[in-house]
């Protein structure tokens, strides 16, 4: 079951993620608790290799790879030659030559995280890649809501927005379908696909929406650095229509749903401030579930593509194969 890769959702099977769910759980358990650091990657290096700027899972994954004992460097796109014409395949070269064991890529263009895994015996991980896919994303809105709902299979989440350029909402919605949930879009009809995946509601009416009875309402960051024409009047009409406003929080409440948001925030365009202190906001738990689940994909790939006839040693166990800094 051990891959060498992690480089979409569609490819993995349903045991696969399952596994990463339940070694998550077991890491989480570890670092909420008083275990802060473990030996699994102890001597294995982690390069971070982001053409895109991002605070929450680069910082995630730093933090994650840390914990495991791996030594993380951060690949200054800014001050290398990349700047200077340098192609992808020349950086590649480049790293591989350093033995670099993990390589941890963010890019605005679809596909390149696979070409890239191509070309180096080094474990590739996409961390988002244009509009296509983000894997680690969607495992950790998987295991948030599993927290919930440990058996999640029949319940609905309803993802708002941006759908046409978001690998968030292709990744996720693709996971959450393998657990056996359903799952309906909502967003103005220029940014919901004319004919979305199979078993997938479209719905560009927010009341219609709701009345389908989700369980989780999935904020959707509106990304203007994607669009090259505007797909709206303005960022208040979008709040107006698809956002979660006050009044709309207050029926959210009453109904107990559960609000998601993979981050950062555009505050008042997605939703209202009041909704960062609704008690069933589970915006700062995917924060934290994302640590666990990136701890839970670094222990479980396998640099360079070795065999493995186990799965990896269970959380519990590498806690005590050394002292624990805690």
């Amino acid at each position: 079951m051990a891959r060498k890769d992690l480089l979409d959702i569609a490819s993995l099977h349903r045991e696969e993620i399952e596994f990463l769910l339940d070694q998550s759980t077991s890491f989480k358990q570890l670092f909420t608790q008083s275990v802060k650091k473990v030996p699994a990657l102890e001597g294995k290096s982690v390069l971070m290799l982001f053409y895109e700027p991002s605070t929450r899972t680069h910082t995630s994954f730093e933090v994650a790879a840390k914990r495991l004992s791996a030594e993380v460097t951060n690949f200054d796109i800014a001050q290398s030659s990349i700047t200077k014409g340098e192609s992808v395949r020349e950086t590649v070269e480049t790293l591989q030559a350093m033995r670099t064991d993990y390589i941890v890529v963010r890019h605005g263009r679809s596909g390149l995280p696979g070409m890239i895994a191509r070309l180096t015996k080094a474990s590739v991980i996409n961390a988002g890649d244009g509009a296509h896919a983000h894997p680690t994303q969607a495992l950790l809105d998987a295991f948030t809501i599993k927290e919930k709902y440990p058996d999640p299979v029949g319940k609905k989440v309803l993802i708002i927005g941006d759908i046409l350029h978001s690998r968030v909402a292709r990744s996720t919605s693709t996971l959450l379908k393998k657990l056996g949930m359903e799952v309906a879009y909502l967003g103005p009809g220029t940014l919901v696909p004319k004919q979305g995946p199979e078993n997938i509601r479209l719905f560009t009416n927010y009341d219609a929406a709701m009345a389908w009875a989700p369980d989780f309402v999935y904020l959707l960051r509106v990304q203007m650095e994607r669009q090259d024409v505007q797909f709206f009047p303005s960022l208040r009409e979008y709040h107006r229509l698809y956002g979660i406003t006050n009044d709309r929080l207050t029926e959210i409440r009453q109904r107990g749903l559960y609000i998601m948001h993979p981050g950062p925030v555009n505050r008042g365009v997605e939703l209202c401030d009041a909704v960062m202190d609704y008690e069933r906001s589970l915006i700062n738990n995917q924060v934290e579930n994302g640590i666990a689940i990136r701890m839970a994909v670094l222990d479980w790939l396998r640099p360079g593509g070795e065999s493995s006839s186990e799965m990896s040693a269970h959380p519990s166990q590498l806690a005590g194969q050394q002292s624990i800094l805690a």
